[in-house]
């Protein structure tokens, strides 16, 4: 880490971090020389976009091809109505913008594909997966893993929220568990509907994606316990939290004991995210 440099408005800005014995100004710091890539500018990357930039994450990549919809407005809280028809990528970068000129923000008006997830994910410290749809899911999850990239993911359905961290640490004896750990294969396309269909409470992803960004910012800090190896289930009707034990598999196909997945161009991600036959 270089030497400490805040100025005199970061200390005021940080203020509630560098009195704190457990950040001090080594680790303020250390969160504005740390970056953070956010697939996706929606539910789940809007509340996690604001408080990652608000905690002083220096640098952060926003991964989004859509455009902003008046019906996003009810949960997409980075986007306003004057957004509407705008990428959302541009709406997010000016209200990171607005919220705190410390944090240089790149925008990636793309999709993350086999082709481009290298390219994207090289580039940061940690990945934060607000993605809506499987194929992207065990693609980050994938890539990071052969990667060995920090993923912090995050879903929700209805009134249902769950989040957990996958470190990709491989340094041990013991390798920790992966997203395939957990879901060997994505739902057959069809049998899980979208929020479009069933909607969403539009406070859910709210709680999930402040979750996705503590987890963040305490693995940028060094600080903590992460949800390694617990799968947090948030039911928001009953406001309950249940936590789930997950364990390494040793027969998964990316982090098991005999791999079969090498690189991402052996997997198929549209349907069921299996490996190629070929």
């Amino acid at each position: 880490m270089s030497d400490l440099r805040l100025d005199a408005t970061q200390l005021d800005r940080y203020s509630r971090h560098v009195i704190m014995d457990e950040i001090g100004p080594e680790g303020q710091q250390r969160l504005l020389e740390g970056s953070v890539l956010v697939v996706g500018a929606g539910g789940l990357g809007s509340p996690a976009i604001q408080y990652l930039a608000a905690a002083g994450v220096g640098r952060l990549g926003i991964v989004d091809d859509d455009v902003v919809e008046r019906s996003n407005l009810q949960r997409q809280i980075v986007h306003g109505d004057d957004d509407v028809g705008r990428p959302k990528v541009e709406s997010a970068a000016d209200y990171v913008d607005q919220l705190n000129p410390d944090i240089d923000v790149e925008t990636h008006e793309t999709r993350v594909t086999a082709d481009t997830v290298a390219e994207l994910v090289a580039a940061y410290d940690v990945v934060l997966d607000a993605s809506d749809n499987f194929a992207t899911r065990y693609l980050l999850n994938d890539h990071c893993v052969l990667t060995e990239t920090p993923l912090f993911h995050g879903a929700i359905y209805r009134f249902e929220g769950q989040i957990t961290s996958f470190t990709n640490d491989r340094s041990g004896d013991d390798s920790p568990p992966c997203y395939r750990c957990v879901f060997p294969e994505a739902p057959e396309p069809g049998t899980v509907p979208d929020c479009a269909t069933t909607g969403v409470l539009g406070v859910l992803p709210g709680t999930v994606g402040c979750i996705q960004a503590t987890e963040a910012v305490k693995y940028l800090l060094g600080k903590g316990d992460l949800l390694e190896g617990r799968l947090l289930m948030y039911d928001a009707m009953g406001m309950s939290f249940e936590e789930v034990p997950v364990q390494p598999n040793p027969a998964c196909p990316v982090c098991g004991d005999d791999p079969e997945i090498e690189s991402v161009s052996d997997v198929a991600y549209e349907g069921t995210c299996e490996i190629s036959a070929d």
